[in-house]
């Protein structure tokens, strides 16, 4: 099959877990011998070679604004790609449901996972919510088929719009690295550190662990992954913490980035809103025992294998959990396993590719 991914930064992943499943996903379909094509936004990839993993990349301006910048690239790759004989267009999030018409003029089949409920986002101001609102509703009208990646959303399409999307889960798999220059560079110790791995906006309550920090007795590093535009006020806000222990990495892909999940003691999803996390799923495959927000979408994915702790609460409810945990080893060991165990089980990348691989073939049957 020909096959188009639309509406994300573009690959080589490094930004979000949307990237890493393009990145994963058509890797994984050109090794199966499907031709994939990802659309790329010029101002964010810079590699430089037209292929990438066996990926073509196709790379197209767009408006590098907080609010235009994916719809207006999602709108210019879908203009392009009714040129291309595409057997099928995957769109990531509902945003992008108003474009997902455009390939289908030229008898191509529109695929668009919708993520999670992106309007409860904080950054986005009223119009920018109502917007989403509407391309939610949209999402079940203009693609050939909309899905989504965890049960909790599926139910919300169902009760809020009577239609139920299909469930692909997101993958897990990742390489786990021995210590190297990574922990090195930032001076920890294997299983001597907890761990976040995230953009830093207010949504993904990043302040949580750093407020659980500020009163826990541990010599263990708090190590804060991530970054984000369009959230400097809150970034700034992060790092006046005084607690030396708090360690700000900035972004961090590839080895590194597999380096600091392979031997964190302990990881932490704050976030409030979303789907499947892929930074959750990934943690629980690298074998690190799982805390998370108390949010639907977040139990659904830790199952009996992980902490939660009330959201609403915030650090002042994380603390007592991790320090429940730092001052019991043997209860780690045994969620790691639990953990890893679950991640093998269900978030598996080649059982995720399966199951688009069957669904893009109904598609063109049909």
């Amino acid at each position: 099959m020909k096959i188009a991914m639309l509406g994300t930064r573009g690959v080589p992943a490094s930004y979000s877990g949307f990237e890493t499943y393009y990145e994963q996903l058509g890797a994984r379909l050109v090794a199966r011998g499907h031709q994939v094509t990802v659309y790329c936004r010029t101002h964010h990839i810079t590699y430089a070679q037209p292929t990438y993993r066996g990926m073509r990349l196709v790379k197209l301006p767009t408006i590098a604004n907080k609010y235009l910048d994916t719809i207006v690239h999602s709108l210019l790759s879908s203009l392009h790609a009714l040129t291309q004989g595409y057997d099928i267009c995957l769109y990531a999030i509902a945003g992008n449901s108003p474009v997902t018409w455009i390939p289908r003029l030229a008898s191509q089949a529109t695929v668009l996972n919708v993520d999670g409920l992106d309007w409860k986002r904080a950054k986005w101001p009223g119009p920018a919510k109502a917007y989403i609102r509407f391309a939610e509703r949209l999402a079940t009208i203009l693609p050939t088929v909309y899905l989504t990646d965890s049960r909790v959303v599926q139910a919300y399409y169902r009760d809020a719009y009577g239609s139920e999307p299909p469930y692909i889960p997101y993958g897990s798999d990742v390489p786990v690295v021995p210590p190297g220059a990574t922990l090195t560079q930032f001076g920890l110790a294997p299983r001597g550190y907890v761990l976040f791995v995230g953009r830093l906006v207010p949504e993904n309550c990043a302040h949580h662990l750093v407020e659980a920090f500020r009163e826990l007795e541990t010599d263990l590093k708090c190590v804060i992954v991530g970054d984000a535009p369009y959230a400097e006020e809150y970034i700034r806000g992060l790092k006046m913490t005084d607690d030396p222990r708090v360690i700000f990495t900035g972004y961090q892909f590839g080895q590194a980035y597999h380096e600091l999940g392979s031997h964190a003691a302990i990881f932490v999803e704050t976030s409030g809103v979303g789907g499947t996390h892929p930074a959750l799923v990934e943690a629980m495959a690298f074998g690190a025992c799982v805390v998370t927000h108390d949010t639907a979408e977040n139990l659904e994915t830790i199952g009996d294998a992980g902490f939660s702790y009330d959201g609403a609460r915030g650090g002042d409810a994380l603390r007592p959990v991790l320090a429940r945990l730092l001052a019991n080893p043997a209860l780690v060991d045994d969620y790691r396993r639990r953990a890893a165990a679950r991640a093998a089980a269900i978030y598996s990348w080649e059982a995720v590719t399966d199951s688009y691989e069957a669904l893009f073939r109904s598609l063109v049957r049909r």
